[in-house]
């Protein structure tokens, strides 16, 4: 019950941090499109002259949520789990590291809030931000990896699996922003596979922590000696092989609702910033080269007579 607790702390966490960065994003190059460049974090728009503690308000939602995944990270390093490849140990060192990465996005982000509020503090530039970003993505795709390769339950190993490619491409994403910081395409990808992030962990928990979603022929693991319920696991080969294709064929399923969100979410706020379609037309002639050689014979003309 408490993995399906997280992964729904985690799905719910990510969803809101990569649509609102979606909408800032297409605001922004909307609204501006000669001076867009993306940032790492909007604020939101000042309420009032004298109030701007609720512009840092997405930063520290983050900041909660990166919190509450260290802590979870850690405190389930202390747990013993002999249902992984090497048992506790394992277990352990795989959870510390999960941790260690979590943390390093909460420093970045208490400095980026710390900075924003204090004027000793000198903001990080926006492409060390994003590269800080991408090191940490690619540190996450690392420690997931690792986390697939330990684990006894096949279908968790491949959840892991694919939620680590999502991540290095997170990784690439804030790479190439970092290096061309007006590249739209990039931002709006990097919102989008934060938001594909957060649905695959929802549909990880729902496949292995739900009974009704469980794939058919397979069960729970259990450790019967030291009461530890771990996630799924199927023992017949056809069952596995099935179970995979579904996952799959789920995380194609969530790419397409994602699309879908990307679409719905531009249109929306294209309508909010009062950005209409406009007809296509065609260059007028340019006749001003016409005019002036009429002009020109003109006074030849009158030069001769």
């Amino acid at each position: 019950m408490g993995g399906m607790l997280y992964k729904l702390f985690a799905s719910a966490s990510l969803l809101t941090l990569g649509l609102y960065h979606l909408v800032c994003t297409f605001f922004h190059v909307l609204k501006s499109p000669q001076s867009y460049a993306a940032k790492p974090f909007y604020p939101l728009p000042r309420v009032s002259g004298n109030n701007n503690r609720l512009q840092k308000l997405p930063l520290i939602i983050l900041i909660l949520s990166l919190s509450v995944a260290f802590l979870h990270q850690t405190l389930i390093s202390f747990y013993s789990d002999p249902l992984v490849k090497g048992s506790t140990p394992v277990h352990r060192f795989s959870s510390l590291n999960s941790a260690a990465v979590f943390l390093l996005f909460l420093l970045v982000s208490v400095y980026l809030l710390l900075s924003e509020s204090a004027s000793s503090l000198v903001p990080l530039p926006s492409d060390l931000l994003f590269a800080l970003a991408s090191g940490g993505f690619f540190l996450h795709y690392s420690a997931a990896t690792a986390s697939a390769s330990i684990q006894t339950s096949d279908l968790q190993a491949h959840c892991d699996s694919l939620s680590a490619r999502v991540s290095a491409l997170c990784s690439l994403l804030c790479l190439l922003l970092a290096c061309r910081p007006r590249l739209f395409v990039a931002d709006a990808a990097l919102a989008a596979s934060v938001c594909l992030q957060g649905l695959w962990q929802l549909q990880t928990g729902l496949s292995l922590y739900v009974d009704g979603f469980i794939p058919e022929g397979c069960h729970r693991l259990l450790d019967v000696s030291g009461g530890v319920e771990g996630s799924t696991q199927c023992d017949i080969q056809e069952s596995k092989l099935r179970a995979v294709s579904v996952l799959d064929l789920m995380f194609t399923v969530h790419v397409v609702l994602v699309v879908i969100l990307l679409f719905v979410t531009y249109t929306m706020v294209a309508m909010a910033a009062g950005v209409r379609r406009t007809g296509s037309y065609e260059a007028l002639p340019n006749n001003s080269s016409d005019s002036s050689n009429h002009i020109q014979m003109k006074s030849l003309t009158g030069t001769q007579a």
